[in-house]
């Protein structure tokens, strides 16, 4: 299967309002009915029931829609139509978002990860805020983890070390570096109620997109294979539309780190820093 181009296109004619895709790869989960389940309760909220969901399958072994209803989901609800899309191989993260964001014609698109539960107004007061802010191209939720505790996922732009001490330094350790990881983190304006506005990089965990500004910077950047290209779709997005942080959007983020994951994905990491730095510049301390 060849891989779409994705250009700087104008938007197609819209013939629905949103569009959803979920990159896949490795054996079907539990967490993955989990997501699909909520993401079904979620969309059934919104006031048109014509949403697509784009399950993208990076496995060369074709999905089990038997093992998916074993794990604890079965269908999507009438109005909720999923394409899945397979036989293409691993693409990586963003090259495999790139296989649904070129095919839709949605007003808005949603890059959703397989580890998420999202409550059930989500997705309504997040098309909502869009609706009524049409400045706004790209929006990210408050999230939490699986204890309860806010994820502060929002970043400003990391020098080396920030990279270095949150993703590799023991937390024993990285006590020592507090003060510095809430600068990175945003944690002086990332809460549980103000909306914040024009942040420079949010996670591919869930950004919520306009698709016309979405497909007009092309997509994520298909040199990355994994991690750092939501950065990089971030920084690229906020350079020609507004972003909102928008607490009463709330989910749930079932994540990791590339250090909990070993050394292939540290890697992949080394090696998606490298490109990042490269593309918008260097910065140690």
């Amino acid at each position: 299967m060849g891989i779409p181009r994705i250009g700087h296109v104008a938007m197609e004619k819209v013939t629905r309002l949103l569009s959803i895709s979920i990159v896949v790869y490795g054996p079907i989960t539990p967490m993955l009915a989990e997501t699909l389940v909520s993401l079904d309760k979620a969309l059934g909220q919104l006031s048109r029931a014509d949403s697509m969901v784009y399950l993208v399958n990076n496995n060369l072994q074709p999905f089990s829609f038997a093992e998916l209803a074993e794990a604890g989901f079965s269908a999507f609800s009438p109005g909720i139509s999923m394409e899945l899309i397979e036989g293409h191989g691993n693409l990586g993260y963003g090259r495999g978002h790139n296989v649904a964001i070129h095919k839709t014609t949605a007003q808005y698109h949603l890059i959703l990860n397989p580890d998420m539960d999202l409550a059930q107004d989500s997705l309504a007061l997040a098309l909502e805020f869009l609706q009524s802010h049409s400045e706004v191209g790209l929006l990210t939720p408050l999230v939490f983890g699986e204890d309860g505790a806010i994820q502060f996922l929002c970043r400003r732009p990391p020098a080396l070390v920030d990279l270095l001490i949150r993703g590799f330094l023991p937390a024993s350790m990285r006590k020592f570096f507090k003060a510095r990881l809430a600068r990175y983190e945003m944690r002086d304006v990332i809460g549980l109620r103000d909306i914040v506005y024009d942040l420079p990089i949010m996670s591919g965990c869930f950004m919520l997109f306009n698709t016309e500004i979405l497909r007009s910077i092309g997509g994520f950047d298909p040199r990355y294979f994994l991690y750092f290209e939501d950065y990089d779709l971030s920084l690229r997005a906020t350079g020609i539309t507004r972003s909102a942080y928008v607490p009463a959007v709330k989910v749930v983020h079932f994540g990791g780190k590339a250090s909990k994951k070993g050394w292939r994905h540290i890697s992949m990491f080394v090696v998606s820093a490298f490109k990042f730095y490269r593309r918008f510049g260097w910065r140690v301390i």
